[in-house]
């Protein structure tokens, strides 16, 4: 009878230690081996540009300023999204949505840029988890009442001097953002270049969901942290 109650129990605590380590580990196997990997962070590298080959080579010139006023818009192979981490049983998993779907437009005065406002059809972000896309459409952005997202430019930002074609520059930028139905004031750091007839933009808007009356999910085994990002990566043209 002893005998029987020392192999109960050892099932007992080989079973206990089985589910601990399963809850240890199957999070661990989600992130590294079941999700999709999250997108890379939108930046300008020469390996992946729109711009005309010629555009990279050093020694170039540098623009007319001139040349490059009047109007932009974004072109195909633009792209807009969000960056989140998620907290599935203390492990981070970290969750990127794109859509393609982006319009807008930049207004250039010589080495100013003056006005820009994009737009983002929200509803079309996807992740890798169609239950996920409909949590965040449904509930968190709410699109059946605010569709899209906006940013408009508030505050004008030059550069001192004409770049060289596809010589990268960064600034920040300052302006409203618009996410379901509410607007704030944003800061934020983006990366540009242009060879005179196409020009590329890159950047992340850091945000707090709350700030935006968005309520990040708590689904009991997962969360989402209360702040994340914006992104987006624009190729334009002239208009």
């Amino acid at each position: 009878m002893r005998k029987r109650t020392k192999i109960t129990l050892a099932v007992v605590v080989g079973v206990l230690l089985l589910g601990s380590a399963a809850a240890i580990a199957g999070p661990l196997i989600y992130r590294d081996l079941i999700a999709a990997p999250a997108a890379e962070t939108p930046t300008l590298t020469a390996e992946d540009s729109a711009l005309a080959p010629e555009s990279t080579a050093s020694g170039s010139d540098p623009l007319d300023a001139a040349a490059l006023s009047g109007e932009w818009t974004v072109a195909q192979g633009s792209e807009a999204g969000y960056r989140v981490d998620e907290v599935l049983n203390g492990v981070d998993v970290t969750v990127t949505g794109r859509t393609d779907q982006v319009t807008g437009t930049l207004t250039v005065d010589g080495l100013t840029l003056q006005a820009a406002e994009l737009t983002v059809d929200v509803a079309s972000i996807t992740t890798d988890s169609s239950s996920r896309d409909s949590y965040f459409r449904d509930n968190a952005l709410r699109v059946g009442q605010y569709p899209t997202a906006t940013f408009r430019l508030t505050e004008p930002i030059a550069v001192e001097t004409p770049p060289t074609a596809g010589e990268t520059i960064e600034r920040e930028l300052t302006g409203e953002l618009t996410l379901a139905g509410v607007t704030q004031t944003v800061t934020f750091t983006v990366q540009a270049r242009t060879d005179g007839t196409t020009a590329e933009i890159a950047g992340q808007i850091p945000i707090v969901f709350a700030d935006f009356g968005v309520n990040a999910p708590t689904l009991g085994f997962v969360s989402v942290e209360d702040s994340g990002y914006v992104e987006f990566q624009l190729v334009l043209g002239r208009a």
